[in-house]
């Protein structure tokens, strides 16, 4: 048995997303999360910024003695793969296991990501989606408008800012038979996306996704243990986290979150 906490980051609220799908896994888990509320979104940042931000946040999850790190950001798991590949602690991004779900979707139409600007610049995505279904049409869509949304707290699907968003980046979607949804901020939005997508559109989180790769690690390695406790850090305000993100995970957590301070990303 192996107590010490997973570690769980993201530029903001998104991971959360990650952070319930772990605890419907392994409810007995510890959790820390970082959520790096000062520097978001991270969608807009150089390649140079993101390299720097990656190296920290991971410093930071070592700091807190963690057996694991869980990645729960596209745009770092697209743009800094050597960095999550490299670190002392077992580490898992978004991008393998999102890819592995995606080539087992049902359907055979065309395959739709949705992610931050700086996700599908990278072209990350959709190279190993392309490796993985030869000959599917691929659909990459940047969705600069929808982190910023959510953490501003436009999430309800009636919401009209939200709305339109939606509508826009889903419009070239239709004929789509699965949608990866490569930002975890998305999932808080997925009803939205639902009602705007085909109803045989399969829709793939790549917050579960990474959430089960975590838990086959741990199991691989015989280190699951805990008794379910959970911190969370950030580099913002704490108290507008904390009000958020215990909407989102249906649980006050005023009395758990911290802050740290927000480390310098010039390069």
């Amino acid at each position: 048995m192996d107590d010490r906490p997973i570690g769980v980051f993201d530029s903001g609220l998104g991971g959360l997303t990650a952070l319930l799908e772990l605890r419907r896994l392994m409810p007995e888990e510890n959790i820390v999360y970082f959520g790096d509320t000062g520097r978001l979104p991270y969608g807009e940042k150089t390649l140079a910024q993101l390299r720097v931000m990656a190296a920290q946040d991971l410093r930071l999850m070592a700091e807190q003695d963690v057996k694991a790190i869980l990645v729960a950001c596209g745009t770092l798991s697209s743009n800094t793969p050597e960095l999550l590949e490299s670190f002392p602690i077992p580490t898992a991004g978004v991008l393998i296991p999102s890819i592995r779900a995606m080539a087992e979707a049902p359907g055979d139409g065309a395959l739709g990501i949705i992610a931050t600007a700086a996700t599908i610049r990278s072209g990350a995505f959709e190279r190993a989606l392309r490796k993985a279904c030869p000959g599917r049409e691929i659909i990459p869509i940047p969705c600069p408008k929808l982190v910023p949304l959510i953490e501003f707290g436009h999430t309800d699907p009636e919401d009209p800012l939200l709305q339109e968003a939606l509508e826009e980046y889903t419009a070239p979607l239709q004929k789509a038979s699965a949608v990866l949804l490569g930002c975890t901020h998305y999932g808080i939005v997925a009803e939205g996306l639902r009602r705007l997508l085909p109803e045989d559109c399969a829709l793939v989180s790549a917050a579960a996704c990474g959430a089960a790769a975590i838990k086959a690690q741990l199991e691989q390695r015989g280190q699951l243990g805990g008794s379910g406790e959970e911190s969370f850090l950030v580099s913002g305000d704490p108290r507008d986290f904390a009000r958020s993100a215990s909407v989102l995970l249906g649980r006050s957590i005023a009395d758990k979150v911290r802050r740290v301070p927000i480390m310098r990303i010039e390069t």
